[in-house]
């Protein structure tokens, strides 16, 4: 499988094609070009897939190949960094998300930015993001993902900030970048206390659950928890900020700014789930030696998952509905994460996560795309701004259903089946925790209809324009990914990937699938009671009736002006202010004034440097006589 290196390469060169050519490239070039590339590179991601699921099990177990690795830096005897590409269940399958989501996004882009300035620089960066993020995946070692972990955070940086002459981008994509540099900062400090202790960087030797190689780290202890806990937990900090996980989810319902096809790109399959995809590959470690950090990172997410649903609940714009929604569903993977075990049924949630990552990849994008033929329509994100598209949209309005039954977990489409062994887990490992997860999963069925009936049916907003559906370059990626949609449920997920590397068969747990079932269809009948009819009384009403709670909610609970004012009004002003004034006034002032003092004395001196051969004289006389005399007189 040697040829999996060029599904790097590929949008790399399309980077270099895009960023080179500039706008010396004619047209939709850059857009051509660099979408058969991703064209190519995802037929390729498909081979290795093929190819790489079909090789034998080694005594019932799937193996990691590594069929491109070298040495790059080496610090130590046992620590050095490599390069190289590592292919397990879950990277294979990330490949396959990455770049099926990227191709969509590629061709929809020619529809959705045609006429756009910038219009090569925007492909350049796509590039860019997806060699990033595959290179990511495909990691053979910590440190080689902290690399890419990196580069994925640059690129999301230009994409947000992709219109640079709108303030709200600009301040958008600093916010994502300082947030998530703020958490990658104790990655890193995680990952070079764990290779410390460990003395290796290397995947295959961290997970291969040999207690040799952490026992340097046992019994050690910093602050009264265990060396090995700090470290895993500052791992996870890094995943929380890439991940969205509260309190550093700040970033993300702000990245909103950005192209929407870009909000389908990395705030709905790819680097948002890069914080899951991170924990999963630690997974053997977290559960082995830090079941703790693990449990904690299940209740974390929990949080996240409720906070995130309730707020979307409220919100009139349509890109920050599904940006909560998406905050919400990467709490749900990362909850079925931390309360998995690690062999047979005790598994489930390891690969509940994965399938949901998978599936929520697909209708998540698929949702994104829609509310950007929506808002191309439309041209408004707000709600209150449409109504009755289901007549003038009906390719759009179709394959959204779509998404939003699958994301509400009702049978036959993908979501129910990944949802439902997410929750089987979570009351597998307790009932409290998975209780909270059906209301959570209520919720999500709620907010989606809500946003649904709102588009597509109610009473239509007046527009000064013709209605029309989007174009076929941005319907086409709707439909594919629709009908990925309704077929990937019934993909035999766990038998390709599992937490131990066995097949798992899945089954459905009948009790618990009934339930919530039943939950998301009377959730469904809720909101299609309240918004159906688009009566423009009932937002009002609902205000009304939650009093300050549906305004805290509106307001995200306020913590964008809990940071605003931890940042302003401490941080700056109580820290930041003084120092810079014990800098400026002190430490500069000081050197100034020595270097005054310095300027004084020479002019004062200045004198003797006359240019006469007799003063010299005489002052070298003066000065031999006078130490002469200080001499005798000692």
């Amino acid at each position: 499988m040697e040829y999996s290196v060029l599904i790097l390469l590929l949008p790399l060169s399309g980077f270099f094609f895009a960023g080179a050519g500039g706008t010396r490239l004619k047209g939709k070039s850059a857009g051509y070009v660099n979408t058969a590339l991703l064209a190519a590179a995802a037929l390729l991601a498909y081979g290795t897939a093929w190819q790489y699921f079909s090789l034998p099990r080694v005594e019932g177990v799937r193996q990691s190949l590594q069929p491109f690795r070298l040495e790059w830096m080496r610090f130590t005897e046992y620590l050095h960094i490599d390069l190289g590409i590592l292919l397990d269940p879950i990277s294979v399958m990330m490949l396959v998300v990455i770049t099926t989501v990227s191709l969509m996004v590629h061709v929809y882009s020619l529809g959705y930015m045609e006429g756009e300035k910038g219009f090569q620089r925007y492909y350049a960066f796509l590039g860019l993001f997806t060699f990033s993020m595959c290179g990511l995946v495909v990691a053979t070692n910590i440190f080689q993902m902290y690399i890419f972990w990196e580069l994925v955070g640059v690129s999301s940086y230009l994409l947000i900030g992709f219109y640079y002459t709108k303030p709200e981008a600009v301040a958008a994509s600093k916010k994502a970048f300082i947030v998530t540099r703020f958490a990658d900062m104790f990655f890193l400090m995680g990952i070079l206390l764990l290779s410390y202790y460990t003395k290796t960087f290397d995947f295959s030797l961290l997970c291969s659950g040999e207690a040799g190689i952490f026992a340097h780290a046992a019994g050690k202890t910093f602050l009264g928890g265990a060396v090995l806990s700090w470290a895993m937990g500052l791992i996870f900090i890094g995943a929380a900020g890439k991940s969205a996980m509260f309190p550093l989810h700040i970033w993300l319902p702000d990245a909103m700014e950005g192209p929407t096809p870009v909000s389908a790109l990395i705030h709905a399959a790819t680097m948002v789930v890069a914080g899951v995809f991170l924990v999963a590959r630690l997974f053997p470690v977290y559960y082995f030696f830090t079941p703790g950090i693990l449990h904690g990172i299940a209740y974390v997410a929990a949080f996240t998952a409720l906070y995130a649903a309730i707020v979307a609940c409220v919100q009139t714009d349509i890109k920050r509905v599904l940006a909560f929604s998406t905050i919400s569903q990467i709490g749900f993977m990362l909850v079925a994460l931390g309360v998995s075990g690690m062999e047979g049924h005790e598994g489930l949630g390891y690969m509940a996560s994965m399938f949901h990552l998978f599936t929520h990849a697909m209708f998540k994008a698929l949702l994104f795309l829609g509310a950007g033929a929506i808002i191309h329509t439309v041209h408004s994100n707000e709600m209150a701004e449409m109504g009755g598209l289901r007549k003038h949209m009906p390719v759009t309005h179709i394959t959204f259903l779509v998404a939003c039954l699958a994301i509400a977990g009702i049978p036959p489409l993908s979501g129910f089946f990944s949802k439902d062994e997410i929750l089987s887990a979570t009351f597998m490992f307790s009932p409290f925790l998975g209780t909270a997860m059906l209301l959570i999963a209520g919720l999500t069925a709620f907010y989606m209809f809500r946003l649904y009936y709102n588009i597509f049916w109610g009473k239509p907003a007046p527009h000064g324009h013709p209605l029309h559906e989007a174009p076929s370059s941005m319907t086409a990626p709707l439909l594919f990914l629709a009908l990925v949609t309704v077929l990937a449920g019934f993909v035999p997920f766990g038998k390709l990937v599992s937490s131990d590397g066995t097949p798992y068969l899945i089954h459905l747990e009948l009790n618990v699938a009934t339930v919530s079932v039943l939950v998301a269809l009377l959730a469904i009948f809720c909101a299609r009671c309240l918004y159906r009819k688009g009566d423009s009384r009932i937002p009002a009403k609902m205000e009304r009736f939650f009093g300050p709670w549906h305004k805290a909610a509106k307001h995200r609970f306020y913590i964008d002006e809990v940071y605003q004012f931890i940042t302003h009004k401490i941080i700056f002003r109580c820290i930041s202010k003084p120092l810079a004034w014990f800098d400026r006034h002190v430490i500069d002032g000081s050197l100034e004034g020595i270097a005054s003092l310095a300027g004084k004395g020479n002019l004062a001196f200045r004198w003797m440097q006359n240019g006469s051969l007799q003063s010299y004289a005489l002052l070298v006389i003066s000065g031999c006589l006078l130490l002469t005399l200080w001499i005798l007189l000692r």
